[in-house]
This record gives structure tokens, C-alpha cells and sequence, in this order.
């Protein structure tokens, strides 16, 4: 059962040299990384219904997209 209190965002992952990256987006991973460095362009991966269980791999990278789930933000009242 899902908490309703929970907010779930999607985050894409990427994987290179051994070491972890994680982006809000795709647009944000391939603005950080030019495609001469994860060999794909953000045209292409967009494209792409990338997934935890559907990453997309080639010899530079893994790129999957998931899900974090948070706790809500909770405003306080100023008054």
C-alpha cells in the first residue's frame, strides 16, 4: 500500500566509469555530459522509453530512470 503523505520523482541515472550519476531529467544528464562523453544524444534518448528494466547501454554508459519517493514537504505557517 501506498502512503499518500509520499511524493515519488523521477530521477534518471546514469552509470560510467564505474561511477554513479543522478539527474532530475534526461535534458539535465546530456546538458552535463556531450554525447562525444556518453555516446547518445538527448534527441535520441528522449525517444527511448528507458526504465529501470529497460536501461539503455553502450560501451560508454548505462542510463535508467526511476523513481525516488520522498517525504512532503511540510510548510510552516508564519503567523
Amino acid at each position: 500500500m501506498q502512503d499518500k503523505n509520499k511524493q515519488e520523482r523521477t530521477v534518471v541515472h546514469l552509470e560510467k566509469d564505474g561511477r554513479h550519476y543522478y539527474y532530475g531529467n534526461l535534458k539535465a544528464l546530456t546538458d552535463h555530459w556531450g554525447k562525444d562523453s556518453i555516446g547518445v544524444s538527448h534527441s535520441y534518448l528522449k525517444n527511448l522509453n528507458i526504465s529501470e528494466e529497460h536501461p539503455f547501454i553502450n560501451s560508454k554508459c548505462i542510463i535508467r530512470r526511476g523513481v525516488i519517493v520522498t517525504s512532503p514537504r511540510i510548510i510552516k505557517d508564519k503567523g
